[in-house]
């Protein structure tokens, strides 16, 4: 019997008649999604406690931490709630994914900075630094190619894209340049983390993409919710 393909988040879905076996890709998938998450969680804190910069929306996140006195982990779960309420005009349509992440990430947070003891010296800072970038993309990877939706960031950024005409990475720019800017004049960390973050996220996400890509998911299984292709997100 002939098998359709279709495309969906940049990655090929086969849309075949036979019955998805218990265990299957969507086990699998949500697996990747949830390990994934509190991964990408955990490395933020890494990068956090290491103190040598943060990732575009962590300077964010711990500028307003430091102004309200609020956990990172908090601020970044209502930033990420913030965000998510932006898709509204954008008409963005969330999934799975981009609900969890707004949650998981934010609880990982504050749960790895709760027990991974404050570092001293750069012979212990370096490399949670080095650690926290690789775990970042590692996480980025699994949590994307489980295909259940992009994160709110990641949405608002493909959102303007397509309200305004203008080029991904322009979007891209733009808003990162705005959430470090107003991060550091709030205290947030700015340093080698940030620029080591931003030329090797793009890189490190497309490799772990590949090693955690998940087989063709059979008839049956729930639809990816429709939003920003891959390509878009993980152009950088």
């Amino acid at each position: 019997m002939r098998q359709a393909t279709t495309t969906t988040e940049g990655l090929t879905l086969s849309a075949s008649p036979s019955v998805p076996s218990p265990g299957g890709p969507l086990v699998r998938r949500l697996v990747q999604l949830y390990v994934g998450l509190a991964l990408y969680g955990a490395s933020s804190a890494l990068l956090v406690e290491a103190g040598l910069g943060l990732e575009p929306w962590g300077v964010l996140h711990q500028g307003l931490a430091e102004l309200t006195g609020i956990s990172i982990g908090v601020v970044s779960i209502i930033a990420g709630a913030v965000v998510l309420l932006l898709w509204i005009p954008l008409r963005q349509r969330p999934g799975l994914g981009t609900v969890s992440n707004v949650f998981v990430v934010g609880l990982a947070i504050d749960g790895t900075l709760a027990a991974v003891p404050d570092p001293h010296s750069y012979g212990v800072r370096i490399p949670l630094m080095l650690a926290g970038i690789v775990l970042n993309g590692a996480a980025t990877g699994l949590y994307i190619a489980a295909k259940f939706g992009p994160g709110p960031r990641d949405g608002l950024m493909t959102g303007l894209h397509q309200r305004t005409g203008r080029s991904i990475r322009l979007m891209r720019t733009v808003i990162e340049i705005a959430v470090v800017a107003s991060g550091f004049l709030l205290g947030g960390t700015i340093g080698v983390g940030t620029v080591l973050y931003a030329l090797s996220i793009g890189p490190l996400a497309q490799f772990f993409l590949r090693v955690f890509a998940v087989p063709a998911s059979p008839a049956g299984s729930p639809a990816v919710a429709g939003g920003s292709p891959l390509r878009a997100i993980l152009r950088r």
